[in-house]
């Protein structure tokens, strides 16, 4: 897939953290019940922690106990990049944003009670929150 943000590797280590570069360039996992997101209960507008698209809105936030920030859909279907990951010998669905290519974690169909009945199992150092000012704590 063609994506509109494109750097270098210098380019993305320059401007990320070594842990979201990790994540966000490498596909590594934050470990679970650390990230600063999980418990985020404000009403906003979760982006991407590399450049900024939108991907989450809070209303989809939901407690999975699965110890990273759920969601049961993005903000839009293309928002997102849906890829076949067969690494750790396990085939898996990796979420990457569209923008830029950033991994994001992955998806699976196991959103019990949810609308969709998917959970979009998030690295919190892969977002960045916006709040929504004019709303009141969910």
């Amino acid at each position: 897939m063609s994506h509109r943000v494109t750097k270098t590797d210098a380019e993305w280590r320059a401007e990320l953290d070594p842990q979201q570069y990790a994540v966000l360039r490498e596909a590594a996992t934050e470990r679970a019940w650390t990230g600063e997101l999980l418990d985020e209960h404000r009403a906003g507008l979760y982006t991407c922690g590399a450049c900024g698209s939108e991907l989450f809105r809070s209303g989809t936030k939901f407690d999975s106990g699965c110890g990273w920030p759920s969601f049961y859909e993005s903000v839009r279907p293309e928002a997102v990049e849906l890829i076949e990951d067969t690494s750790l010998g396990m085939t898996r669905t990796e979420v990457r944003c569209a923008n830029c290519g950033s991994h994001l974690g992955h998806v699976f169909p196991d959103g019990f009670g949810t609308p969709t009945g998917d959970r979009y199992c998030m690295n919190s150092i892969a977002l960045s929150f916006q709040p929504d000012e004019s709303a009141t704590e969910a």
